[in-house]
């Protein structure tokens, strides 16, 4: 049976411990979060062990990630190195990296392809793998699959992402073999609109998703990546939940899927999730 995990920061209103306390009684046995100071990862991790959480993944910082690609980098590849070292702290194994944001990222040049070389390097070395996320850019993601071997990189599949940044694209069929971990989250099916529902909760085909992973031969986890008050319009969709009652939303929608991916006959329909 697939793990099942959620994201660190899917609610406001509750302390680290709390958080924590409460996906490990609901079931969730998988997190993600990004990093943090030296000091507030040592107390995350600490956290997981307690409550018998894996932290699977870190997010690596993305703000600026086009200056990975210009002549100044603006000091980014240091922070993606920083990621690398928190792995390590958390006890993460990946590290999910975007290659480019918005609808006009520069191109790809010989010094982003050289800085990405150099960090795929530094993860490996540290035994962290590098999971490149799709975005917008096809093109992107092609090139690193292409580039980096399965030993050290693999695919991030979002399926958010592809609703509603590149709709009618799907990533599957050309990098499933390459999947490592998941980002699972639903959205209005609005063009640019990110809204990180949960499953069930927006436009996305939830039964191509389940038969994507089901057949991809992928085994790990199912990872929401989700928040109660996400930007782009996911802002007001839960304010009549409580954090707890968004979190217990999240396990019964988290079940939901992983029985559609594990091809089980489901006991409830769609309006009860």
């Amino acid at each position: 049976m697939r793990p099942l995990g959620i994201n660190l920061h899917a609610v406001k209103g509750l302390t680290d411990d709390g958080y924590l306390k409460k996906i490990a009684a609901l079931g969730f046995t998988r997190t993600f979060t990004g990093v943090h100071s030296e000091e507030r990862q040592k107390s995350i991790a600490a956290l997981c062990e307690t409550y018998g959480i894996v932290c699977e993944t870190l997010h690596a910082p993305f703000s600026h990630i086009n200056d990975i690609w210009l002549p100044d980098d603006n000091g980014l590849l240091s922070e993606l190195f920083t990621c690398i070292d928190r792995c390590l702290i958390a006890g993460a194994k990946i590290a999910v990296v975007h290659l480019s944001s918005g609808q006009n990222p520069p191109p790809i040049t010989d010094i982003g392809r050289e800085r990405f070389a150099r960090l795929v390097d530094y993860a490996s070395a540290k035994n962290v793998k590098v999971a490149f996320e799709n975005q917008r850019m096809l093109a992107n993601l092609a090139w690193a699959l292409e580039t980096f071997p399965p030993d050290v990189a693999g695919f991030c599949w979002d399926c958010g992402h592809e609703s509603c940044f590149t709709p009618g694209r799907h990533y599957m069929p050309l990098f499933s073999d390459r999947l490592i971990c998941t980002h699972l989250h639903d959205n209005s099916g609005v063009f640019n609109a990110d809204n990180h529902r949960l499953p069930f909760d927006g436009a996305i085909a939830w039964e191509s998703v389940a038969d994507a992973i089901r057949t991809s031969g992928y085994e790990g986890s199912l990872m929401l990546e989700t928040g109660n008050t996400a930007p782009n319009g996911t802002g007001g969709f839960y304010d009549d939940l409580t954090p707890e009652e968004y979190l217990e939303k999240a396990w019964v929608a988290a079940e939901h899927l992983r029985a559609m991916t594990d091809g089980k006959p489901l006991s409830h329909g769609n309006e009860t999730i």
